[in-house]
């Protein structure tokens, strides 16, 4: 089971989901190994391929959202970056497990 973040804006708050797909084990560790070998997430290379696919099929795919803001603390420090989803999540299982 995989699970892909999701990420929208509504009112001015972030609203995260994770969305669960159920692939094959042997499916996931190929798509792990592809994703590690070219430098992307596999959320990343899920996002990529599914592009692929419905270009393929003439399904128009949205235009990528705008950049979300960072918000950093008064110094002027990005505690983390909206838009990138691996570091949301990231801050969101820290703190679950803090």
């Amino acid at each position: 089971m995989t699970k892909v973040p999701h990420t929208s804006a509504y009112g001015g708050m972030v609203i995260c989901m994770r969305t669960t797909l159920n692939l094959p084990d042997g499916l996931v560790a190929q798509a792990k190994a592809q994703a590690a070998a070219s430098g992307q997430t596999l959320t990343s290379l899920i996002e990529e391929g599914l592009r692929l696919v419905l270009q393929k099929h003439d399904v128009p795919c949205p235009a990528a959202p705008e950049p979300l803001p960072a918000y950093g603390d008064p110094a002027g420090r990005i505690l983390v970056d909206l838009g990138d989803h691996d570091a949301v999540w990231r801050v969101l299982d820290e703190d679950r497990h803090a």
